[in-house]
C-alpha cells in the first residue's frame, strides 16, 4: 500500500495559499485519475483507491501545517504503511516558483509541517516531493500563508501539474524513475 500526501491548511481562508501546494497536488491526481478524496477520518481528507493492481491512499491532513505528522502516523499505523511507501507532497521557500525536487529523504528544511512528520515517525526516511514558492520578501509565515502573484501563479500551476504526473509516474514505474524523469 502506498501512501501519498499533501500538506496544506484546511478552509477556503488557505486554499490558494502558498503552503496549500501539496493540497493540490492531491486534488490535480484526483482530478487526473477521475476519482473524489470523499472520507475524513484519521485527521484528514482522504481516498483509498486501487491504481495499477496496487493500494494507494491520497491524504490531505486536516490538522493545520505543523500537526501533519498527527494524520500521517494514524494512517501509517492503521494500515501498517512501510516508511518506503509514503510520500510527502509539499512547499518549498528554498526553491524558485515552478521547480518540482524529488529526494528519497532528507531533513526538515525548517518545514514545520514536515518536522512533525519526522517526530511522529522518528525517522527522515521518506520520499519527498517539494515545490518551490521562492524566497520570502517579507515574514516567512506571511509569505508562505499569502497568495502568489499571478506571474508566479502560472509557474506554480505547471509545477502542481508536473508534481501529479511524477506521482503517477512513480506509482506505474519507482521512485528513482520518476526523480530521473521529473527533477
Amino acid at each position: 500500500m502506498k501512501l501519498i500526501v499533501g500538506l496544506g491548511n484546511p478552509g477556503k481562508k488557505y486554499a490558494k495559499t502558498r503552503h496549500n501546494l501539496g493540497y493540490m497536488v492531491i486534488d490535480r491526481i484526483a482530478h487526473e485519475l477521475g476519482i473524489t478524496i470523499d472520507k475524513k477520518s484519521f485527521q484528514g481528507d482522504y481516498v483509498l483507491i486501487k491504481y495499477l493492481a496496487q493500494d494507494v491512499i491520497l491524504l490531505k491532513p486536516t490538522t493545520f501545517m505543523n500537526l501533519s505528522g498527527n494524520a500521517v502516523g494514524e494512517v501509517m499505523r492503521y494500515y501498517k504503511i512501510e516508511l518506503t511507501d509514503l510520500i510527502v507532497i509539499y512547499d518549498e521557500m528554498a526553491l524558485e516558483p515552478g521547480v518540482v525536487r524529488l529526494r528519497p529523504g532528507g531533513g526538515s528544511g525548517s518545514h514545520n509541517g514536515v518536522q512533525n512528520i519526522i517526530d511522529q515517525l522518528q525517522s527522515e526516511q521518506f520520499k519527498r516531493i517539494r515545490l518551490g514558492i521562492g524566497k520570502p520578501p517579507f515574514t516567512g509565515v506571511d509569505y508562505v500563508l499569502s497568495k502568489p502573484s499571478k506571474e508566479e501563479q502560472k509557474l506554480i500551476d505547471e509545477a502542481i501539474q508536473k508534481a501529479a504526473e511524477a506521482v503517477l509516474a512513480y506509482l506505474k514505474h519507482n521512485f528513482s524513475y520518476a526523480m530521473n524523469n521529473f527533477n
